[in-house]
């Protein structure tokens, strides 16, 4: 059997990380993909039964503070060094459900996630030779100039830190007007006009910060396209999956495990 293909979904705190997995899962589904959603967020409130495999099962956020007496922050550092001791349990959970693609929704607080080191091997565990970062850029910052550049300098950094490819996604475009949209996206597709946004304001150390930080993400290479989409509509999850696909196969199309409306 090939190798699953495994998304980790990462993104500031309501980037709209679950809600696109769920989204994401269902349009799956029903293209015919045997799925399984994983939740890694000890401190999620998501319905147990809308996924697969639930870190809850093994670690919980309130259990943690009740326990040991600690505030939310105290309890996710700890709650991310407790997941990686219990990783591999988790990692057979998933194997045993032999899904074609694996969704796995990542803690809220990224962070704790991008730079503590349990994630690091949380993510070595879990991950094989078809998996992929997708970062999900919140409109409310995108929007700006100086926001954008904070978002990509942040999907660069866990680019860097998980050594796994990474797919841009502007999550919950519905939000913005066709303008914004057309702007933003813009942004990703021809740098100049990021460079130009950035540098249109009257100069400021914030100005100059925002400049010199794109300087060094444009020394990296492409910036890469930013694909816009958006669970409440259903839209652009065709080809987040197109992109997701390139990364595993080169372009080629994962055949899905059975076929819809199959008996």
């Amino acid at each position: 059997m090939e190798e699953p293909g495994t998304v980790y979904f990462t993104g500031t705190a309501g980037a709209g990380k679950s809600t696109l997995v769920r989204a994401f899962a269902d349009w799956m589904k029903s293209a015919g993909y045997d799925v399984t959603v994983v939740n890694l967020d000890p401190g999620s409130e998501t319905a147990p039964d809308s996924v697969d495999v639930d870190i809850r099962e093994w670690v919980r956020l309130t259990d943690l503070m009740d326990e040991y007496g600690l505030g939310p922050n105290g309890a996710q550092v700890a709650a991310a060094d407790m997941i990686a001791l219990k990783i591999f349990e988790v990692k057979q959970a998933v194997q045993e459900l032999k899904g074609d693609y694996v969704l796995i929704d990542t803690p809220g607080q990224i962070e704790l996630f991008a730079f503590r080191e349990a994630s690091k091997a949380i993510v070595d565990a879990l991950s094989g030779d078809r998996s992929v970062l997708a970062f999900l850029f919140d409109p409310a910052l995108a929007r700006t100039p100086s926001g954008f550049v904070s978002l990509l300098m942040l999907s660069a950094t866990l680019e860097f830190r998980f050594r796994l490819p990474i797919v841009n996604v502007l999550a919950k475009s519905d939000v913005l007007t066709p303008e914004q949209l057309a702007e933003v996206s813009g942004w990703s597709d021809e740098p100049g006009r990021l460079y130009d946004a950035v540098t249109r304001d009257v100069p400021t150390p914030d100005v100059q910060l925002s400049t010199e930080l794109f300087r060094a993400i444009e020394t990296m290479g492409p910036l890469g396209a930013l694909l816009p989409t958006s669970a409440k509509e259903g839209t652009g999850l065709e080809p987040f999956y197109q992109s997701c696909q390139r990364v595993f196969g080169g372009g080629e199309d994962l055949e899905p495990s059975h076929t819809p409306g199959a008996e």
